[in-house]
């Protein structure tokens, strides 16, 4: 009975070991090499990768050692939809509202909470489109790499109501 549960615990810390080898030792890249396509290739029939992207699924592109993704919006909304902007209300004194993005460091401050909406849809969109413009140097701070997702989210809504509207409180 000891031997077999032992041996029953040693398979099973196995299969976690080749899991893990797999997935975080060079696994995930070879899986994507498996089904990327050629840098090269792409650019001579750039037009169909583009139509099979749009028409059918995300392509993975392979260049040496760089690895990257293409895709149309739709995919990238439909990945982006697990996020969203949630905010704290406050209630002032002076009977005005302030609303404190949680995900990125942005307060706003109105006289009615739907004007703080606006304001605040404003802030995110200036806010994604400077992180955009100097995405490489903010993409690698630690305190805003987090960020990333919510600014895409935004660059992709590209509409203040829109943005102001999905705001959770």
């Amino acid at each position: 009975f000891v031997i077999n549960f032992l041996f029953s615990d040693i398979i099973k810390v196995y299969t976690i070991d080749i899991v893990y080898t797999f997935c975080y030792g060079g696994g995930i890249k070879e899986m994507i090499d498996m089904v990327a396509i050629n840098a090269t290739d792409v650019r001579k029939d750039w037009s169909s990768v583009v139509d099979g992207v749009i028409r059918e699924k995300p392509t993975f592109i392979k260049r040496t050692r760089d690895r990257m993704w293409l895709s149309n919006i739709e995919t990238m909304k439909d990945i982006l939809m697990g996020y969203q902007f949630t905010v704290e209300k406050y209630n002032e004194e002076d009977d005005s509202v302030t609303l404190a993005l949680v995900e990125i460091d942005l307060v706003e401050n109105a006289r009615t909470e739907e004007e703080a909406r606006i304001r605040m849809a404003n802030s995110i969109l200036e806010y994604a489109n400077e992180f955009y413009q100097n995405y490489a140097y903010y993409s690698k701070a630690p305190n805003r790499k987090p960020h990333i997702p919510y600014v895409f989210k935004a660059l992709i809504m590209d509409d203040v109501q829109e943005l102001g509207d999905s705001i959770v409180c």
